[in-house]
């Protein structure tokens, strides 16, 4: 078969192929590329050597089967039978389902997560979104600090594994979204900078130097990006990508990264015939993430909302600390604002940033489905101090107000895993870092962070010890049990609601009408004919919503349609959803 690397800065290079080795020629047509050919199979393990160094992965490999340090393994996808036929299943309409395989199970494999898909088929979900897969050292972590951006997490079940799930979700009818780091890798195991210039100090991150998009050698590293994007769309029959933190891709050429990206998966969606989409978690509030090319955008296809959580998280628990502060001085206000025009942030002084922040979103040409809406995600748990859920705090009655807010949006609703029946259990950060040095600066670092809040150092979960990651694993006892019975029969009606009534999946901004009252803590909207209503409050709240024939569709506790006045009669922390023609 034939081996290739990009390797400009080497005078030569040697492939180490299952104990044969042999040295690899220039390409004359691609500068920096050597290629040759050896004997290798399914499985074979091999490297390269750069100038007769030690023998490192491939950074395109496919397969690590003994880690990111180890020696990469050759991976013949046609080996695979694929077993259900797959049509795709576009973004519009869609429930994404946000899921980690390493706690969504207490074995926390792939295989062991799509015994379990079942369950998200008769909740109604179109989508399960995978967290991070690419291999990192140690065996448990959240995945964001990956390397081998072509392969899978052997932990999980590598590649096989990853094909045997997307087969049984399919099989469901179940599209499959898969978190990508783009924006930096890990700090250990990471091999790229031995092969060429993969990052740049002419920008930095949070994670130091940027990746290389706009530098010398850029070329090279945005194929590299995008290919392995391609890659998962292709090979593993994923059908969407979700980017983690694109406001972090630092890229000043006249053709953005995201821009070159997008283009690149239309043209591979149209080969394959079926919908392929890309999904940017974005810091940015700027409009153009989501504007088709076509009209001067940078064509990505939805992104996820912030402000929409901010505002809900602030309305259902009074939090005002940090990033809340803006939201939190009118919740509920906030709340209409994002439900109307998208963004909270669109031009306004944000009290955080100390500057004014985002871009308003033209509700003419930006349609709803291209934001992500969400009342729970991995960050906004796993990023406080004990990884509490909003079921920690709330009563059944808010989180029901919370699920009707997400699931009745104009936007794509998303689910955290276990929030559909109010789980009990925290997602807790936890790491499994093999370098002691950099388990220890990652202890200590996130007890320094807590504690500048206030938190005692030893009530901050390590995020070394086993026990952090058992703790935070699903409880797939409670589903059978009170409350979370009651909140996942909800969630269900909910999310079968979404199916029954058209209104609620019109992508039309501009059509939702929105009334609250900041003091009672009520607030109602309407998308056509749909009438949705939340009382965040302890006592009955009435709610004016206009003459008409009315019919409950769903409601958290008994009410009655409105009389003839018009005025709903709501019980205290409950919800309803009505048609009113």
């Amino acid at each position: 078969m034939q081996f290739e690397v990009w390797a400009p800065q080497a005078g030569r290079v040697t492939l180490h192929c299952e104990g044969a080795t042999r040295a690899l020629e220039r390409d004359p047509e691609r500068a920096g590329w050597w290629s040759g050919q050896a004997e290798a199979g399914d499985g074979a393990r091999y490297g390269f050597a750069l100038d007769d160094g030690p023998v490192l992965p491939d950074p395109r490999s496919r397969r690590q089967p003994d880690g990111p340090d180890g020696p990469s393994a050759v991976v013949d996808h046609g080996r695979y039978a694929w077993r259900a036929r797959w049509a795709g299943r576009p973004l519009p309409g869609a429930v994404l389902y946000e899921l980690h395989v390493g706690t969504y199970t207490p074995e926390g494999t792939l295989d062991a997560a799509a015994e379990r898909l079942d369950h998200l088929a008769q909740l109604g979900i179109t989508h399960v979104e995978l967290m991070p897969l690419c291999p990192f050292p140690g065996r448990h972590g959240w995945g964001y600090e990956g390397v081998s951006l072509w392969a899978v997490h052997e932990p999980y079940g590598g590649p096989e594994a990853l094909k045997r799930f997307v087969d049984r979700a399919h099989g469901l009818g179940l599209g499959v979204v898969l978190d990508v780091v783009h924006n930096h890798l890990g700090p250990s195991g990471n091999h790229l900078p031995a092969f060429g210039p993969y990052f740049t100090e002419t920008h930095h991150t949070p994670w130091g130097a940027a990746v290389n998009l706009d530098a010398p050698g850029s070329d090279e590293v945005r194929a590299y990006l995008v290919g392995s994007a391609l890659a998962w769309l292709r090979d593993y029959r994923i059908d969407g990508l979700r980017l983690d933190a694109v406001h972090a891709l630092r890229d000043t050429r006249a053709v953005h990264f995201l821009e070159e990206l997008s283009a690149a998966v239309d043209g591979l969606g149209a080969e394959l015939g079926r919908p392929v989409f890309l999904i940017a978690e974005s810091d940015l509030n700027d409009p153009r993430i989501i504007t088709s090319r076509a009209e001067g955008g940078l064509g990505v296809h939805a992104q996820w909302n912030d402000d929409f959580h901010h505002a809900l998280h602030t309305a259902l628990t009074g939090e005002s600390q940090g990033y809340y502060a803006d939201f939190a001085r009118a919740p509920l206000a906030a709340v209409a604002k994002t439900l109307t025009g998208g963004f909270f942030h669109d031009g306004t002084y944000s009290s955080f940033r100390g500057r004014r922040h985002g871009r308003p979103l033209d509700r003419a040409r930006v349609a709803g489905h291209r934001l992500l809406g969400y009342a729970q995600t991995h960050d906004q748990i796993g990023n406080r101090a004990l990884g509490d859920r909003l079921a920690a705090t709330l009563s059944p009655g808010l989180l029901a107000c919370a699920a009707t807010l997400t699931l009745t949006a104009p936007f794509t609703p998303m689910l955290f895993m276990g929030e559909e029946w109010a789980a009990g259990t925290p997602w807790q950060f936890f790491t499994d870092h093999t370098d002691p040095e950099l388990a220890q600066a990652v202890r200590r670092g996130r007890r320094r962070e807590f504690a500048a809040h206030g938190w005692a150092e030893e009530d901050v979960p390590d995020p070394q010890d086993p026990a952090t990651r058992d703790r935070s694993c699903l409880d797939w006892s409670e589903p059978e049990r009170e409350p979370h019975a009651r909140v996942l029969a909800w969630y269900r009606r909910l999310v079968a609601l979404r199916r029954e009534q058209p209104d609620l999946t019109d992508p039309d901004l501009a059509d939702t009408k929105v009334a609250h009252d900041e003091e009672a803590r009520w607030l109602a909207f309407r998308r056509g004919d749909v009438r949705v209503a939340v009382n965040l409050g302890p006592e009955p709240a009435a709610i004016a919503l206009g003459t008409g024939r009315a019919e409950v569709l769903a409601a958290w506790e008994p009410v009655e349609t409105p009389g003839p006045d018009g005025v709903l009669h709501l019980p205290g922390e409950s919800c309803v959803v009505l048609h009113q023609g």
